[in-house]
């Protein structure tokens, strides 16, 4: 029998001990021999493989940990290749979500104009990621968490034939609030959900099989909305929304409250990280470090292994997936990527049909995903007429005197990784 081998790209990141211990505790229905992780960045690849051949031994597991800089010899025969990818790192962050704020625009890793920004610099790194798989494991699917999700998905999608799962772990988060409110188990709730990653919403919700009363419904709503979203709009939408829709249905005040923090978000982050790497660097730490929790992101593993688990075992899985339309939300082109549920077996991802989108949420949803596609087109043209109409058509943004001054800055200050737009 050949080896079991998942990649890692990026496994410099403060979260890749999640996707080990993930793969350590679930190795009955994932029997993986060895998790090969490749990362640009050298230093933090050797302290990461170390900390993860020690938090494995303490797990009890033996599986093997390999690691270098050589990306190709990495994927080379892996059946998963896991790409987590921050091109830039938090420096980059940090200017997504303070230069727009200038504007009075909010400022976010991946929503709104910071989010293109991080598209830009991500997606020439990952169409080179995914001809590496191309050339040295083609059957290999890439399941991949780095962010903007729908629009790095879509963008391979379009120029290359190789497999991907773009994961978020917000499908996850109506189970948790329901079980919150509820105190019922997460694996007994179920709901329908649509949308794109991070502009998503749940309906249709179930508890063994039955719908939620209205009241059960409020005290869901009433959990959803310590996420950010008012909770009595969560209750006069019927929906529940992800916490990233605060930043359009509470764009004001998102801008205020962040123009008001002595700190980004990117700033908080990039101290966390420093932190969880001294940690990791330590040769007696084994298990992993307070840091990572504070730093949230929950949910990761569960995901990835679950979508790995069904592909694998060919377990007919119900999992959101970032993935072309195909026809199933009606409106959006079919080579759209949307957040949908999908069937997931040894076959492949295939999107569920559901109905119509409530009209209530339709057209933010359209307009949104009309701003991804034309930040896709730019991403791969270096056109920066595109980027700047995609601005505009951006609900967040949606003025030219805004939109053209604030784009020349934040290329400006991304000019050193945006090879498509200054280097032709």
């Amino acid at each position: 029998m050949s080896r079991f081998k998942i990649a890692v790209v990026g496994a410099g990141s403060s979260y890749t001990p999640e996707i080990v211990e993930g793969l350590a505790t679930r190795r009955d229905r994932l029997p993986v021999d060895e998790i090969a992780l490749t990362d640009i960045d050298e230093r933090r690849l050797e302290i990461m493989a170390g900390f993860c051949r020690r938090f494995l031994k303490r797990l009890g597991s033996d599986i093997q940990i390999t690691a270098t800089t050589d990306r190709r010899s990495a994927i080379d025969g892996a059946r998963f290749v896991v790409t987590q990818i921050r091109v830039g790192g938090n420096a980059q962050r940090i200017l997504d979500e303070k230069i727009p704020l200038k504007y009075d625009v909010i400022g976010q890793e991946t929503t709104g104009p910071g989010g293109m920004m991080k598209a830009f610099r991500t997606i020439p790194a990952m169409l080179d990621i995914a001809r590496d798989v191309e050339a040295c494991s083609p059957d290999a699917t890439m399941i991949n968490y780095s962010n903007p999700a729908g629009l790095l998905t879509e963008a391979v999608q379009r120029v290359s034939p190789v497999k991907i799962a773009g994961l978020c772990a917000g499908g996850l988060f109506p189970a948790w609030y329901a079980r919150k409110a509820l105190d019922v188990p997460a694996d007994q709730v179920r709901y329908g959900y649509f949308g794109l990653n991070h502009l998503n919403f749940a309906y249709n919700i179930t508890i063994h099989g039955r719908p939620l009363t209205d009241e059960e419904f409020e005290r869901v709503a009433e959990v959803a909305g310590r996420g950010g979203v008012d909770a009595q709009l969560v209750k006069t939408l019927r929906l529940i929304p992800s916490p990233y829709l605060q930043y359009f249905f509470h764009a004001a005040r998102a801008v205020r409250h962040a123009q008001s923090k002595p700190l980004s978000r990117g700033e908080e982050v990039l101290a966390l990280v420093d932190e969880a790497f001294r940690a990791y660097a330590d040769e007696t730490q084994d298990t992993k470090p307070e840091a990572l929790t504070k730093r949230g992101g929950g949910g990761y593993s569960a995901v990835a292994i679950g979508i790995l688990d069904a592909l694998y075992n060919d377990a007919n899985e119900v999992i959101v997936v970032n993935v072309a339309n195909q026809g199933v939300v009606k409106g959006l082109p079919d080579d759209a990527v949307v957040e949908i549920p999908c069937l997931v077996n040894a076959a492949g991802i295939v999107p569920l049909n559901m109905p119509d989108i409530p009209r209530a949420v339709w057209g933010l949803v359209a307009a949104v995903k009309n701003y991804e596609q034309l930040a896709v087109d730019a991403a791969l043209t270096g056109s920066r007429d595109t980027a700047l109409l995609a601005l505009i058509a951006h609900p967040l943004v949606g003025d030219y005197d805004v939109a053209a001054p604030m784009l020349d800055e934040m290329l400006a200050a991304n000019r050193a990784f945006l090879p498509q737009f200054f280097e032709r």
